[in-house]
């Protein structure tokens, strides 16, 4: 009877510790331009396997959503994130990669400070009210020192004739992308790139500070990455903490369980 009463009480100990974990939130995963929720398929099961609700979505026109990109909006994929984040019951920390950080932005106006925990940002775009994508990305470039030689997106860019959309050349995207990531990565990644509509990049967020100013931000800076050094962008706008890795922009290939506890520890 003993052994019976002792066996129960570390049954239900563990029962405590395994509903802790998960505090009934659960977090949106919300990937960068050209990439869909494949990109998250490492950190997905790493973070599920710590009793974590997480949720990788594919934003409109990208991964297997087969909206054709030519005439998306940001409003389109602020409504899908929308609409995954009210179709789940309790709270949902937002998790926007590169581009996926002012879609995250304008959907925590939206969904308020009752539905959005946290907004956690890696090596994403985090904007101020008015700003987009691009005005982030020229605000970057003007601060770097003028390099003719240097590789940046726009050398990675195939336009499409309608000039509405564009695709990634794979071999720009290794550079600067995926440079410390393993072969197979690559690979992976140049088999599941698409399509990115130019309308969502230009459009700026409408914020406010009684609802996205009031939601705590987390920033997770890449200081390896090839892309942009978005190092500027998480001192303009008020973040908890700000988290140091050494990794490319693709952390999520090059090291998925280290993003994975990073995430859960925020």
């Amino acid at each position: 009877m003993k052994t019976f009463s002792l066996l129960i009480g570390l049954l239900f100990s563990t029962a405590i510790i395994t509903f802790g974990q998960n505090k009934g939130e659960t977090y949106l995963l919300v990937h960068g331009a050209w990439h869909g929720a494949w990109c998250w398929d490492k950190v997905v099961p790493a973070m599920a396997a710590k009793g974590c609700n997480v949720i990788a979505i594919d934003l409109p026109g990208h991964g297997k959503d087969n909206t054709n990109p030519d005439n998306i909006t940001l409003a389109d994929y602020v409504g899908k994130v929308r609409e995954v984040a009210t179709g789940i019951e309790g709270p949902v920390i937002l998790v926007g990669h590169s581009m996926g950080g002012i879609v995250i932005s304008q959907a925590a106006e939206d969904l308020g400070v009752k539905k959005v925990k946290k907004l956690i940002y890696l090596d994403a775009f985090i904007p101020r009210n008015g700003e987009s994508v691009s005005s982030l990305a020229r605000l970057i470039e003007s601060t770097l020192p003028k390099d003719s030689t240097r590789i940046t997106i726009g050398n990675g860019l195939v336009v499409s004739e309608n000039k509405k959309t564009s695709t990634f050349k794979p071999d720009i995207a290794d550079l600067l992308f995926y440079h410390d990531c393993q072969p197979e990565d690559k690979a992976f990644a140049h088999l599941h790139l698409g399509r990115q509509a130019f309308a969502p990049l230009s459009t700026p967020v409408s914020v406010s500070e009684n609802s996205y100013g009031n939601i705590p931000k987390f920033y997770i800076l890449c200081t390896e990455s090839k892309d942009l050094d978005k190092s500027i962008l998480p001192t303009r706008v008020h973040c908890e903490k700000v988290i140091r890795i050494k990794s490319s922009h693709s952390p999520f290939f090059s090291m998925p369980q280290q993003l994975a506890k990073i995430l859960l520890q925020l």
